[in-house]
């Protein structure tokens, strides 16, 4: 009877290092493949080439999207749209009508959270939520990623990355949605752009953000007329990334 103890509580002794050493294996391969580099948001394409994306995040501005429409037909610009997934469940025809005009629409995450403050599935969730509502309404996936606030930690990008997104930043903001930006305030930021840290930012390849409101529709026509002037063209991001078939970003 002795001995029988004596050799279970060996058994088991052995069997729980065992289990330990398999714990340790899986969770260091846990650990390695969620530290695997994912590749940085895309902020501008190299390229000489005058040519520049015009983003427009939505989640509200509804009222303004006809009018930026029009502007974009009347200067033969092609944009891209990135939507939140609660926005173009209210506004389907609205989605439908973007799309129809030939413009680009991708994903700004369901409900304009902060994805710093989210899990990896968390952040998932809310890509493919929007990702499903916008192709049950204009039937295109989407795979672009451009994240509320522009906000690029860990859990976010690792989770854009997985679902095989691209992230999207900017080179150069409007800053539309402040009070004090008025038309002549947002053209400037993107016509003239303000030197930062000792550098002139290049409009060829640039990425430009801007938000569907009252003062953006005031300087649209000036920012795409005055930059056509100067020779630039605009496209939707697809047709931009493929000036850099690297995939590449500035920093």
């Amino acid at each position: 009877m002795f001995i029988n103890l004596k050799i279970s509580r060996r058994i088991l002794s052995f069997g729980g290092i065992f289990f330990l050493l398999i714990v340790g294996i899986v969770a260091g391969r846990w650990v390695v493949a969620s530290n695997t580099p994912v590749p940085k948001p895309i902020d501008q394409i190299k390229t000489d080439q005058k040519i520049m994306a015009l983003t427009i995040n939505v989640d509200w501005g509804e009222e303004f999207i006809s009018a930026i429409l029009d502007e974009l037909e009347k200067n033969k610009a092609q944009v891209t749209f990135f939507v939140t997934g609660r926005w173009a469940k209210k506004n389907p025809d609205l989605l439908k009508e973007i799309y129809n005009r030939g413009h680009q629409i991708e994903n700004h995450g369901y409900s304009h959270p902060h994805p710093d403050q989210l899990s990896v599935g968390s952040n998932q969730e809310e890509i493919k939520k929007t990702e499903s509502i916008i192709e049950g309404i204009i039937g295109k996936k989407t795979h672009l990623y451009a994240p509320p606030y522009g906000e690029k930690g860990a859990s976010g990008l690792r989770a854009a990355h997985d679902l095989d997104y691209k992230t999207i930043l900017w080179t150069l903001d409007t800053v539309d949605w402040r009070p004090d930006s008025t038309p002549e305030i947002i053209a400037n930021r993107i016509i003239n752009p303000a030197i930062r840290f000792g550098i002139k930012p290049n409009k060829s390849g640039a990425i430009v953000l801007m938000h569907p409101k009252a003062n953006t529709v005031k300087a649209l026509p000036v920012i795409l007329e005055q930059l056509a002037q100067q020779g630039y063209i605009f496209q939707t991001l697809d047709e931009l990334i493929t000036y850099d078939q690297s995939g590449d970003t500035t920093s």
